[in-house]
């Protein structure tokens, strides 16, 4: 009987230890599973955080991508108030020309002003404009400035380059500066030739530069017959060329690319200038 009871003892204490090694080994292998399943989930976190913080940075790039395009485009494309205020500018510096073509028939343009003194002013104009004035006899030759209609004198010309001077019997007017030509003009810059036809006195279209040479510039704006002769300013108000519809350094003319001289051509051609300069001179 002892020994029986001794051997029954053995088994409860044997069976007794092995749970407790069983239990301790459960409970071992639930806190590891427990350590790696919240290491999981806190490396899911980091890398969830990590995540939201490259997308927020990559939003916020995209978003400084596309402000930094649109300055790109509105400078291209001025808006309205930026219209408005060069044509403010310009308008006391722009006449409207209108006279008869070598057939009789109605021939307009603009002409600006490049000096003024207290008598009378000189104006740029285009010679295509003014053509039929230039033989004898010729047809009369008027400026509008507001609703005042005055007779000009057409003073020197130059077709090859399609300019003509005239001499407007009005004095102490605005005379246009000329662009500096350093930094000279480039492809993709903006202009803005300018009419004096307009109920504000002038009205503008923008013009992108194609191509520039020693000839002067090709531009990718409409020329209506209105603005042949116009000044071709830079967003300061400062001519750069003179607007044509028939000068052709090429050889041929194009519908949808206009070419025109520099502002500097009338001094060698139609104009004596101070030092030999339009730039600085008024």
């Amino acid at each position: 009987m002892l020994g029986v009871a001794s051997l029954i003892l053995a088994f409860a204490i044997g069976a007794g230890l092995s749970g407790v090694v069983l239990f301790s080994y459960y409970q071992y292998k639930l806190n590891q599973t427990n350590d790696n399943v919240n290491a999981l989930v806190n490396n899911y976190k980091k890398a969830f955080s990590d995540a939201e913080g490259n997308l927020n940075a990559d939003v916020a790039n995209a978003k400084a991508d596309i402000q930094n395009q649109l300055k790109a485009v509105q400078q291209l494309s001025a808006g309205p108030a930026t219209l408005a205020a060069l044509i403010k500018q310009m308008s006391p510096s722009v006449l409207f020309v209108h006279t008869l073509d070598a057939n009789g028939q109605p021939s307009v343009g603009t002409a600006f002003v490049v000096s003024s003194s207290g008598s009378q002013s000189l104006l740029i104009t285009s010679y295509t404009t003014v053509a039929a004035a230039t033989h004898s006899p010729g047809p009369a030759v008027y400026v509008r400035q507001g609703s005042t209609d005055t007779q000009v004198t057409v003073r020197t010309w130059d077709p090859q380059y399609d300019l003509a001077l005239l001499v407007y019997p009005k004095g102490n007017l605005k005379a246009i500066t000329a662009a500096s030509n350093n930094p000279s003009p480039q492809p993709g810059d903006r202009l803005y030739a300018v009419s004096g036809l307009g109920t504000a006195g002038a009205s503008i279209t923008q013009a992108s530069v194609v191509d520039v040479s020693a000839s002067g510039l090709a531009i990718d704006g409409g020329i209506g017959a209105a603005f042949q002769g116009a000044p071709l300013v830079n967003p300061q108000g400062q001519v750069v060329a003179v607007a044509s519809r028939t000068y052709a350094p090429l050889g041929f003319t194009s519908d949808s690319v206009f070419y025109a001289a520099y502002v500097e051509a009338a001094c060698n051609k139609v104009l004596s200038c101070p030092g030999g300069s339009l730039i600085g001179s008024h």
